[in-house]
């Protein structure tokens, strides 16, 4: 398999959600990138990623907040929401967003979307 890994950002405040699914991420060969907070993604720039993952509930700037931004400057990148709380997961401020997935989420259910994802950005859909 000669093609570039696909490269997926996590931006998390739990560094033990960082660390597990960045290995999933990479155990499902793509080149995971791990952020602990919302600036210090946008600080490394979102040129190279292929998918966003982030944490709803995080200081500073939620991710709501966070996609809001990514979508400003790169409204193709899929974007996966995740949270452990499960009150924040109305439908309304899920909009433009790929998946919605709340802690624990199921490990496949989570690749599969970021696979799918993926497809549909390659085919132009």
């Amino acid at each position: 398999m000669n093609e570039t890994r696909h490269v997926v950002g996590i931006v998390d405040d739990d560094p033990r959600l960082l660390e597990s699914v960045g290995d999933l991420l990479e155990s499902a060969g793509y080149l995971a990138r791990a952020f602990p907070s919302a600036s210090s993604l946008l600080g490394s720039g979102l040129a190279d990623l292929d998918v966003l993952i982030t944490d709803i509930g995080m200081p500073a700037m939620n991710g709501f907040e966070l996609r809001d931004l990514v979508k400003k400057s790169r409204p193709e990148l899929p974007v996966f929401l995740i949270t452990g709380r499960h009150e924040i997961a109305d439908q309304g401020r899920a909009q433009g967003i790929s998946g919605f997935f709340r802690k624990p989420f199921d490990a496949q259910a989570l690749l599969a979307a970021i696979a799918d994802a993926l497809n549909k950005s390659r085919n132009g859909g």
